[in-house]
């Protein structure tokens, strides 16, 4: 895996022709995304770039402050840490068999998401369940990225547990009926 510096443009850098771009954190709904990005970019013969982007507070000029530039170092640092660590989890590392690389910024995901993505790739993103206080208080990255993104995202919902309270499909239909009949 090609894990590309931050500095200068990136685009040069990424690999050429149409790109399968993940967006992965340490989510489980994460993971789901990568693997299903894994078998996409096996499937079309695409190259997978993995993208974890950190939402640590850093001030926007960070040459003005070099305490914050050593910040944001060590948290793109640790970007590459967590590509590695989610790519362990799924796949027992980086497959061999695609070209991958790995990009770690700090700022807002859906920005740095939709900044990478180009016509022609492929924006995978994962959604997990959340409540209400969350979804009005937290910004959902996919969201953000399906209303600006310039090319085609697919959001990958996380699946459910069997014992989820909000039970999809059949099994909600065969509870209410046996309640209500």
């Amino acid at each position: 895996m090609v894990v590309l510096p931050t500095g200068g443009t990136v685009e040069q850098d990424l690999p050429a022709g149409a790109r399968l771009i993940v967006g992965v954190d340490e989510s489980p709904a994460s993971r789901w995304a990568l693997a299903w990005a894994i078998g996409a970019a096996r499937l079309h013969r695409m190259a997978l770039v993995a993208v974890h982007v950190s939402r640590a507070p850093v001030h926007p000029f960070p040459e003005a402050l070099p305490v914050q530039n050593a910040l944001r170092q060590g948290e793109e640092a640790r970007c590459a840490e967590v590509i590695a660590g989610v790519f362990d989890d799924v796949a027992g590392g980086v497959p061999d068999d695609l070209t991958t690389a790995a990009i770690g910024r700090v700022g807002d995901p859906g920005y740095h998401l939709v900044d990478l993505a180009r016509e022609g790739d492929l924006l995978v993103l994962g959604r997990s369940r959340r409540g209400v206080l969350s979804r009005i208080f937290l910004p959902s990255t996919s969201m953000y990225c399906a209303r600006h993104a310039r090319t085609t995202v697919v959001i990958v919902q996380q699946p459910s547990s069997p014992d989820d309270p909000q039970m999809p499909g059949e099994r909600a239909r065969r509870f209410w009926t046996r309640r209500h009949p």
